[in-house]
């Protein structure tokens, strides 16, 4: 059987070259008293910019875990497929996130929705949430509509995974349900509901992802309210917690915090829900490995650096183009994105303070940062002259991206201490 550990983290690796730096980081996790599982992740929307396979993902895991002697589980993860893409990554993945955000919305059948709502009458009145203090209250108007919004897109989910099952077998593969690529976050009530469908569709998650209020924009830091998430992650794990004990899904089902990477101010609150439910996490951190291998070009200096001006000068010229697939989850003020006449004479260290992730740095460019972070096609397009160079760099980057996931993001995270930026 293929289980997900308490602690996992997705690591995308954009161009198949991170993965060992990835591992010396969950590994340095390990000494420090706690097993994180890595799951390498890409979308099929990345390989097709790139031009990558999912092997190639399979290969670079493969390779990392057994140049450092990694003995735990790992994954590799297709991230965000639905049934017109999951084919191409049956043969090398063996966790799969099934995105159906498109298909919230979209009416079930009348039928189907009142079977769920006659079977599930148990859902109706108020339900205490344990570990939570909170109760839910699910009125028959809202059984009724929860189930028009999601039953749809929950019977997709199921195709998807009878899909994966039929081509690779019963209990050999990681399931996810992703739902956060959408306009509205679900409540803990309707994540409720949600998981009792899902239960019904016979999908065994290990992780699902729910959208949650606020931003969580690429590559930077939550914007809202820290205090209203960390209530409704405290709900939202109470809520599994009794989907798990009534439905019979999988014991170690857990909340999966998409475009996690660098959301730093609530952090605390992830490790310390963890904490109270006594539960894991499964934090995505994929986009911020392109960048720290950026910034290592950068500080490298020479060549690198001409490379990582060349870069943003492309991005900014092609802004438009690269920011339009991620408009949901980007917020740049294009008045603060410098001319690239002026960040073509900054130094190495100019050049790495805007784009670094430093809160406390005066110089650092939120707004440079996630235009970089989505303008990866650019590196992609230069083919071997950026793969050539991050060979050439690889100490100085390994370094960078090494550091960047323990450091910043497993350590606030699964071990609760603050990260030093």
């Amino acid at each position: 059987m293929a289980i997900l550990g308490k602690f996992s983290i997705g690591v995308g690796d954009r161009f198949a070259h991170q993965a060992k730096a990835q591992l010396e980081a969950c590994i340095l996790g390990a000494k420090a008293g706690v097993d994180i599982i890595p799951v390498w992740n890409k979308s099929n929307r990345e390989h097709l910019i790139i031009g990558s396979e999912p092997t190639s993902v399979r290969s670079a895991a493969d390779s990392a875990v057994e140049e450092l002697g990694w003995k735990l589980p790992y994954f590799c993860d297709a991230d965000h497929i639905n049934l017109s893409t999951v084919d191409r990554f049956l043969t090398p993945c063996d966790f799969y996130t099934m995105d159906v955000a498109d298909y919230i919305g979209k009416p079930a059948e009348r039928a189907s929705i009142d079977i769920f709502v006659k079977k599930h009458s148990e859902l109706l009145g108020t339900t205490q949430m344990e570990g939570s203090g909170e109760s839910i209250l699910i009125t028959s108007e809202m059984l009724g509509q929860t189930a028009a919004k999601f039953l749809f897109a929950i019977q997709e989910a199921g195709k998807i995974y009878r899909r994966i099952e039929t081509a690779k077998g019963k209990g050999t593969f990681i399931s996810e349900v992703s739902m956060d690529e959408t306009d509205f976050a679900q409540t803990p009530a309707e994540l409720l509901i949600i998981l009792a469908a899902i239960a019904d569709e016979g999908i065994p998650i290990q992780t699902i992802a729910p959208k949650f209020s606020g931003r969580f924009n690429k590559g930077v830091d939550y914007v809202g309210d820290a205090s209203q998430f960390a209530r409704e992650m405290a709900l939202d794990m109470a809520a599994i917690r009794h989907a798990v004990a009534r439905y019979g899904l999988p014991d170690n089902l857990k909340l999966s915090v998409h475009s996690g990477s660098d959301k730093f101010s609530i952090y605390p609150a992830i490790y310390e829900s963890m904490k109270e439910f006594s539960t894991g996490v499964h934090l995505k951190t994929a986009g911020t490995n392109w960048l720290e291998e950026l910034i290592g070009l950068a500080e490298a200096g020479g060549d690198g650096l001409a490379l990582a001006k060349e870069i943003y000068a492309e991005a900014y010229a092609h802004s438009a183009e690269l920011c339009a697939p991620y408009a949901t989850v980007i917020d740049i003020d294009p008045a603060k994105l410098p001319l690239p006449g002026e960040v073509n004479q900054w130094t190495s260290v100019q050049f790495t303070s805007a784009l670094r992730h430093d809160r406390l740095s005066p110089v650092y460019n939120s707004s440079l940062r996630q235009l970089l972070h989505v303008g990866f096609k650019v590196a992609a397009k230069l083919g071997s002259r950026y793969l050539d160079l991050l060979e050439a760099n690889e100490g100085v980057i390994a370094k960078n991206v090494r550091e960047n996931l323990y450091v910043r993001h497993i350590c606030p995270v699964f071990l609760g201490k603050a990260p030093t930026t």
